[in-house]
């Protein structure tokens, strides 16, 4: 996520006990996307925030509420982040497909920036390892993944009233590709150590939706 965006959405006072729990989930997000779930320990959580065990279950009723707060907390940033983006965009150009096409760019630039923060995907590693989480956790993976598919199909529909898509274009899959790629190309990035592949998977999909809706 952005640095400036999480800034904005992050308190500028933390009790101890926030702080606590942040480290927490900060140590726990790492390891699971590094090793997995069922390999991360609660008590090398505890030995890595310098807690007891009685502190680490203060802030969590166990290892599936943990998860669960990781990934609130993921969804809550992530949303964040891509509504400060197209808000961004929309500001920008009144025209649907220029205000997506504008955002594509800023999204691209931004996540070659903040990939540094992403030593992973969070929804891959669950969706992969779900047999490890209980199912609230990966219906809650679920349902953020329609929701994200759901806000650019919106987007996508609305350039379509305008821009009439070519002949048999399939805008479900055209909205689940800012995921998709997303996805495929952090994880090459990250394996390559070329975060510049952010940027260019990004904007080749860019095209795409350009090519989608020209005239």
């Amino acid at each position: 996520m952005n640095q400036e965006i999480l800034e904005k959405t992050t308190p500028a006072v933390q009790s101890k006990g926030a702080r606590t729990r942040e480290r927490i989930l900060d140590l726990a997000y790492r390891a699971i996307i590094q090793k997995g779930f069922a390999a991360t320990s609660i008590e090398e959580l505890v030995a890595a925030a310098g807690i007891t065990k009685s502190g680490f279950f203060y802030h969590f009723r166990d290892k599936n509420d943990l998860a669960r707060q990781i990934l609130e907390r993921y969804q809550t940033e992530n949303n964040a982040f891509q509504d400060e983006l197209i808000a961004q965009a929309r500001d920008l150009s009144d025209d649907p497909l220029h205000s997506f096409l504008i955002f594509l760019k800023l999204y691209a630039e931004a996540m070659v920036n903040s990939i540094e923060n992403h030593p992973g995907c969070l929804v891959a590693t669950i969706t992969f390892q779900d047999q490890a989480f209980d199912r609230s956790v990966a219906q809650m993976n679920v349902d953020d993944l329609r929701a994200w598919r759901q806000r650019y199909l919106a987007w996508l529909e609305e350039i379509a009233e305008t821009y009439p898509p070519r002949a048999g274009a399939d805008l479900v899959a055209l909205a689940d590709g800012v995921f998709g790629v997303t996805a495929s190309a952090l994880t090459m990035a990250i394996a390559l150590g070329e975060p510049e592949i952010m940027r260019r998977q990004i904007l080749l999909y860019r095209d795409q939706v350009r090519s989608v809706f020209s005239r």
